[in-house]
This record gives C-alpha cells, sequence and structure tokens, in this order.
C-alpha cells in the first residue's frame, strides 16, 4: 500500500490559472493523496474568471473537475486559523502554483500575513518540501533577489517553463506535463508522465 499523502496547493493571482486546474485534477485523482488543502487568493479568483471563464468562490472545485471531491478541502486565504497554519499539522508538501511575485516576496521576507504565506512559512520552518511556481517575464533585480532568499530558506524555485521536447499538442498537454514534472519532485510520479528517451548510441 503506497504511503497517504496530504498536499497544500495554493493558488495565487499570476496568469496560469491552466496550470493549477491541471494539479488539482492530477491530485484529485492519485489514490496516493488522501488530502489536498486548496487555498486560492482573491486575485486568483479573478484571474480564474479571466483565463478559464468560472466565477466566483462557491462550488470553484466543482467547476474545475467537474463533480465534487471529498479529499479536497478549500479553505478562504483570510482564514489563519486554518490546520495549515499550524506546524503541528502534518502535510508532506505545498505547492504554489501560480506563485506571483508578490506571494514570491511575502514568503521570501517571513510576512505571513493570509493563509498561504503563513501555510508557506509553516512549511519551511517544518522543513517541509516548498514549491513556488513562479509566474513573470521578465525578472527584475527584486525577483531574482527574492527567489534567492526563498531557496535560501529551503524552497524550490520551480518556473512555469513548458517544455518542448515531447512535442505538445495543446496548452493543456504543456500544462499537463509541467504539473507531472512538479509532482515527480516531490515524489508522486504520475501514470503517462513523459519520460526523456535519447536515441540509442550508434555503434
Amino acid at each position: 500500500m503506497p504511503e497517504a499523502r496530504t498536499i497544500t496547493l495554493a493558488v495565487t493571482g499570476a496568469s496560469g490559472s491552466i496550470y493549477a486546474a491541471e494539479m488539482l485534477r492530477a491530485l484529485a485523482a492519485d489514490p496516493r493523496v488522501v488530502k489536498v488543502n486548496l487555498v486560492v487568493s482573491d486575485n486568483a479568483l479573478r484571474v480564474l474568471a479571466e483565463e478559464l471563464h468560472l466565477s466566483g468562490r462557491n462550488g470553484l472545485v466543482e467547476k474545475l473537475l467537474g463533480a465534487p471531491n471529498e479529499k479536497i478541502q478549500q479553505h478562504p486565504e483570510s482564514d489563519i486559523g486554518a490546520n495549515i497554519a499550524s506546524g503541528s499539522y502534518s502535510t508532506d508538501a505545498m505547492i504554489v502554483l501560480p506563485c506571483s511575485m508578490g506571494t514570491l516576496a511575502a514568503i521570501a521576507t517571513g510576512l505571513a500575513q493570509n493563509l498561504i504565506q503563513r501555510a508557506a512559512d509553516v512549511t519551511l520552518k517544518e522543513r517541509r518540501p516548498l514549491i513556488l511556481c513562479v509566474r513573470e517575464t521578465p525578472f527584475n533585480r527584486i525577483h531574482l533577489r527574492n527567489m534567492q532568499l526563498a531557496s535560501d530558506a529551503g524552497a524550490v524555485i520551480f518556473p512555469t517553463i513548458p517544455t518542448l521536447y515531447n512535442h505538445p499538442q495543446s496548452t493543456a498537454e504543456m500544462a499537463r506535463n509541467f504539473v507531472h514534472r512538479v509532482l515527480a519532485h516531490i515524489g508522486l510520479p504520475q501514470p503517462g508522465a513523459y519520460i526523456w528517451q535519447p536515441d540509442s548510441p550508434r555503434s
């Protein structure tokens, strides 16, 4: 029996809602994941409405997945008393996807002013995996400095850069392959994930 995992997924107000949707689908479908704590920021809701034409916080999980899912618990961004705000609540990893530059700055400097920032702060202090899927181009020096600070504190900087070597045929396929790479990084390899197979060396 594979080890049960509890994952925190935070969605912030950067462009890239398709990545968050694909990540939620993968976590919901993975039998090794028994609990997903989902936090969607207010700014992320606006981006979801613009990019995926999904409006409102109520029923968001059902809208993204097409059906309710009991293992996904959604928390308001303002609920700093939620389970994931405490180090005594055990989680296996936290993924911020997409991660805005504002959220990166808050995490890098330890502000912990809302649930996403506090949960990330707890993840770092408890030495648990924190994956920051940053989304911005080009990076200025402030962005780069904050990435360095977050990395020094233990976070993994995992920019939302799609792969092309697998010849994706759609944006959904690009997003799915990216999600597979993130999940493989935290020990949750996905069935059907693309694996590079170089040509056999010629004799």
